[in-house]
């Protein structure tokens, strides 16, 4: 039982956490995020087992761990104010050309990073070519351009 307890509280706060850290943190994330993921996986490796190394634990922690994440799936389905709390919800950046500084400022999304979606993704150049800029629940961010 105690394995169990573990994975939950563990599960649990690793959501937190990352729900804390926000959404560009995962979507692009950089060579040191990728070192940083395993040093998190490594350390909530023996947080989770303890001195318990058996496969019978391992495969509890596994089970558990899925069927959290599936009970999780399950009631953000059923309660959609649940999946708002877990997931967030897009967030508008930029409208007709300004920037909503206090937004920005909120999901640490900066000037840069819209550019560089306006670019990659409609061939923008400026902020004034952009109707809408919209940071998606996934991290994404994504660019409606203003009619020509």
């Amino acid at each position: 039982m105690e394995t169990v307890i573990r994975g939950l509280i563990l599960y649990v706060f690793l959501m937190i956490i990352f729900r804390i850290s926000g959404k560009r943190t995962l979507y692009e994330a950089t060579v040191f995020d990728f070192v940083l993921l395993l040093i998190i996986a490594e350390t909530a490796e023996q947080a989770l087992g303890g001195e318990d190394k058996s496969i019978t634990n391992s495969f509890l922690l596994i089970v558990t761990l899925l069927l959290t994440d599936i009970s999780l799936s399950l009631l953000k389905q059923k309660f959609k104010y649940f999946g708002k709390v877990l997931d967030g919800v897009p967030v508008i950046l930029l409208d007709d050309g300004k920037l909503l500084h206090d937004r920005l400022k909120k999901v640490r999304v900066d000037e840069a990073d819209i550019m560089e979606s306006a670019r990659d993704l409609q061939g923008l150049q400026r902020l004034d070519q952009i109707k809408y800029a919209i940071l998606e629940k996934d991290g994404r961010i994504t660019i409606i351009p203003k009619e020509q």
